[in-house]
């Protein structure tokens, strides 16, 4: 299980036999690896400068049928479970990291609808009727190519899991309307569908009354609103969502009413999709800083600083932070299930954390080590440095979430609480 055609610098982000993958795992990511040295990493440039959103690379996407990734084989997806999709999603990322980023945001509406939620507890009613909208949702991408956004964050707590979401779902005769607002709403404008978190409006409402529901991106009511002009995920056009008396059929929902609370609680693992972006950004600092350094970046000239002893010191330092950074991350991934022990939750937060903040770091060391050339907006650095700083502020985790539920999750047990 090897992959000739990627040698030296562009070989894979995990060995096949050192990380032991599986055919498919080898075969997606190698795919993944491919499209993003030929297409998305040319084209991530003028992205980033234009905060335009990458359309061409979801025309690639979806020819390549990674759309689909996440989609069962029986509905004619690909079939690809959780971490084989995390792998595959960092090879992305490794060349454009809004392009991985707002993958995920497409795939998890079919990761959490698919394989998350047939381990979940559904009355025999709520599968068959679950059964037969996911695949009514799944035709669409298979058969349609659609692509689905799934906006999340709002400015309040609801996002990481505090509170119950402000955007509201009304009961109508033959489905809801939904009212609210979203913001870094990614792929705002460029989504056929938004998969839309929100609250259940009835007397006693509460945040285990959350629905996920497919609001089409031309529905009476859904406006796009505001300026995207970030410093760094430029390309997720991550704009704000207005719902304004939207209205969809009761087979927009995307899971039976309260399920969306019992994968949060009992599949905490899902909320680590967002890192996969990440890994691969800091992977790609090291791989520019050892080109650089061996004189082969293009557009520079071939001179080489490997000599240097300091030059040399900081690379190592580099590896073994990545290095580091990959082994969590990888075994955070590989331990993904329904109701993971205690000791995997803590593993899956500091996974997260480590990942957001080493992909900066790796970034900074890398800025140091490869000087003044290396700020210049003609090569990727600086663009890899804006867009790792992002990910330490996303939700619903992170880096001070994190922080907080490792310490407080480490010192006390399920209901213990200290004497007054």
């Amino acid at each position: 299980m090897t992959d000739p055609a990627a040698p030296g610098l562009n070989a894979p982000m995990f060995e096949a036999g050192a990380f032991r993958l599986t055919a498919q795992q080898v075969e997606l990511t190698a795919l993944a690896r491919r499209l993003g040295m030929e297409k998305f990493g040319p084209r991530a440039p003028e992205h980033d400068r234009d905060a335009s959103f990458p359309t061409a690379n979801y025309e690639d996407l979806r020819a390549a049928g990674l759309l689909a990734i996440c989609v069962p084989k029986e509905h004619g997806g690909l079939g690809a479970d959780y971490p084989t999709y995390m792998l595959t999603a960092a090879e992305i990322g490794r060349y454009c990291g809004s392009t991985a980023l707002t993958l995920n945001m497409h795939v998890c509406s079919c990761l959490w609808t698919g394989a998350l939620a047939d381990e979940l507890e559904m009355t025999t009613a709520e599968r068959r009727e679950h059964d037969r909208r996911r695949a009514l949702h799944y035709a669409r991408i298979v058969e349609q190519g659609k692509v689905y956004a799934q906006p999340f964050s709002e400015g309040g707590p609801a996002a990481a899991g505090a509170a119950p979401f402000a955007t509201k779902a009304t009961a109508i005769k033959g489905g809801w309307r939904v009212d609210g607002k979203k913001i870094f709403a990614s792929l705002s404008g460029h989504a056929d569908y938004y998969g839309v978190l929100c609250t259940e409006d009835k007397e006693g409402q509460s945040i285990r009354d959350t629905l996920y529901l497919a609001v089409p991106a031309d529905a009476e009511g859904v406006r796009v609103v505001g300026e995207w002009d970030p410093l760094g995920m430029r390309a997720t056009v991550s704009r704000n969502l207005l719902f304004e008396h939207a209205r969809v059929g009761e087979d927009a929902q995307l899971m039976p009413r309260g399920i969306y609370y019992q994968a949060a609680t009992r599949w905490p693992h899902m909320f680590l999709t967002l890192t996969p972006a990440y890994m691969g950004i800091a992977q790609a600092a090291y791989d520019f800083t050892v080109r650089y350094l061996r004189g082969e970046v293009p557009g520079t000239p071939p001179v080489k600083r490997r000599m240097y002893p300091t030059k040399q010191i900081a690379v190592a330092e580099m590896r073994l932070r990545l290095e580091q950074t990959k082994a969590l991350w990888f075994q955070a991934i590989g331990e993904a299930r329904l109701d993971p022990t205690k000791d995997q939750v803590l593993r899956a937060y500091a996974a997260q954390h480590t990942v957001m903040e080493n992909a900066n770091e790796l970034c900074r060391l890398a800025l140091r080590t490869c000087g003044g050339q290396a700020m210049l907006k003609a090569l990727p650095l600086e663009r890899l440095y804006r867009d790792s700083r992002c990910g330490s502020l996303m939700l619903p985790w992170t880096a001070e979430i994190c922080l907080d539920r490792i310490g407080r999750q480490a010192l006390y047990e399920p209901g213990e609480r200290d004497e007054e």
